[in-house]
């Protein structure tokens, strides 16, 4: 029920009023009345009423100036005034205070009731706007932070976007835009991770950072972008973003990569987003989980570009030789250098290749497919790092197979024996009773426990192995793949189908096979 305050000086029209109207019929309840103004303030300071019906012409303080003082302190409080004809054009005085409704002396009780009835209705329908309008505004701040992220991918995306979309976007954010100094700040989260992890990521950096006006995730590159107001001191904006990586990382177990850009105006935004792109691809060199800001990158283009060597002979004869930590610190040293040069990241990757590609050359025939197959894990390494320690990997493994070859090698009736195979292994009657006999006087059991013992192999093994990796280098050389001419020349006395058997069972495919594989 609405609560009504009745006001008049005349003490009949006051009791008349009160008794006629259908209140409760009207929507409304009776909670006072008053003879004159300042009493009627008082009453609707002490009941609120929602509805004053009040005469023009008290004594003390008129209609007018009840309505006036009301209004100031009471403005939801609304007015219906009773006025004498004589009074009626000033009544209209009202208005400037919304006051809408007037009754002229003498009124009946149904003109009262219609007057409440038209009163209500219009505050019945100015709460459904203002409920409406509540509603709209709470739907936008909804939607808001949407519509900031669509507003910063738009325009970094966008060519179109300019001055006169960011005073739209001012007006529409409540904020100024257009000449504020901004930096931006380009997030990666490193290894495997669910999308969702950029979301908690932009709300830790949201509570951490200072001054953050928008973000956004970029689903394609998998990257979140934050739009920050440029700090006073750079180095507690760097202090923030190493405690938000922190934070992320105590959560998640995941590394994060930071590019910080130049200060700039909101109007620079795409060109802004390209510097934090590039700075992004710099992590190459500065590794993962760096912060980097344009001093990194300008550090690396003020170096000299003086080129890089690769010494294949040297490194090769460090494998081979079996010194596993010399290699180590040569490929240390090679890639320091390489860091050092900080060359264009393609050029750069291109060395490492060279570098797996003499590895690869120095496996065994029978090994080579696998490691070759690894060109493809070594493509996708984006860090320098990642690069390296893929290299000292394989190179440690390559490194300690020819250690463990040259400590058995030291066996001298072994080397002799070897030295035997690659200068006879032409000869098809070679065998280990032939060299235990006829080469070196010893027992042949003795000599092919010992052999077994130092290559893992028995001796026709090895020499069959042996045969076919010369018969592979005649292959690659020359690209004759005529089988039987290719047994006879590798010790198969012209067994063109034994030597294709063994061919297929040393290299996993056919002489013919193997020639088009190196085409």
């Amino acid at each position: 029920m609405y609560k009504v305050l009745l006001v008049d000086d005349e003490r009949m029209i006051l009791e008349g009023i009160s008794q006629v109207v259908d209140w409760h019929g009207s929507g409304t309840e009776l909670v006072g009345t008053a003879r004159n103004g300042i009493e009627a303030y008082d009453r609707i300071a002490e009941k609120r009423p929602d509805i004053v019906i009040s005469d023009i012409s008290m004594p003390g303080l008129d209609g007018i100036g009840l309505v006036a003082k009301t209004y100031e302190h009471f403005p939801d409080v609304r007015f219906i005034m009773l006025s004498g004809y004589k009074d009626f054009d000033y009544a209209r005085r009202a208005m400037q205070y919304g006051v809408k409704h007037y009754l002229v002396k003498p009124c009946n009780e149904q003109q009262i009731q219609e007057a409440i009835g038209e009163l209500l209705s219009e505050r019945a329908a100015e709460q459904e706007r203002e409920l409406f309008v509540s509603s709209m505004r709470e739907q936008f701040n909804r939607m808001l932070p949407q519509v900031k992220e669509q507003f910063l991918k738009e325009f970094i995306s966008n060519k179109m976007y300019g001055s006169r979309d960011l005073d739209y976007y001012e007006r529409l954010f409540h904020m100024q835009l257009k000449d504020r100094p901004v930096r931006m700040v380009l997030m990666r989260v490193e290894d495997s991770h669910e999308y969702e992890h950029l979301f908690a990521l932009k709300n830790i950096a949201e509570d951490i950072l200072e001054g953050v006006l928008m973000g956004t995730t970029i689903q394609m590159q998998d990257e979140l972008l934050l739009l920050i107001d440029d700090p006073q001191a750079m180095s507690g904006l760097i202090d923030g973003l190493q405690q938000v990586k922190e934070v992320f990382g105590g959560f998640y177990k995941l590394e994060v990569t930071i590019a910080l850009s130049e200060p700039d105006r909101m109007i620079d935004l795409r060109r802004m987003y390209r510097d934090t792109q590039q700075y992004m691809n710099h992590r190459f060199y500065v590794g993962e989980g760096s912060v980097i800001t344009r001093q990194d990158v300008a550090l690396a283009d003020s170096r000299e570009s003086t080129g890089f060597e690769l010494d294949e002979e040297n490194f090769t004869l460090l494998m081979k030789s079996g010194q596993v930590q010399e290699v180590e610190t040569e490929i240390d040293r090679l890639f320091a250098t390489l860091s050092a040069l900080r060359l264009d990241i393609g050029v750069t990757r291109s060395y490492v290749l060279q570098l797996y590609a003499v590895m690869i050359r120095l496996y065994p025939a029978e090994e080579r497919s696998r490691y070759t197959s690894r060109l493809a894990d070594l493509s996708v390494l984006e860090t320098l790092t990642g690069l390296r320690d893929f290299i000292r990997q394989a190179a440690s493994e390559l490194t300690a197979g020819y250690y463990r070859s040259n400590i058995n090698r030291q066996s001298s009736v072994v080397n002799k024996m070897l030295q035997i195979i690659e200068e006879n292994y032409e000869n098809a009657e070679l065998s280990l009773n032939g060299v235990a006999h006829q080469m070196l006087y010893m027992n042949p059991d003795y000599l092919g426990k010992i052999f077994k013992k130092v290559t893992g192999d028995n001796f026709s093994q090895y020499v069959n192995r042996y045969r076919i990796e010369r018969a592979t280098e005649h292959i690659r050389r020359s690209g004759d793949v005529k089988v039987f001419e290719l047994a006879e020349l590798f010790g198969f006395g012209g067994n063109s189908q034994y030597f294709s058997q063994v061919f297929k069972k040393v290299t996993g495919m056919t002489p013919t096979e193997y020639r088009k594989c190196g085409e």
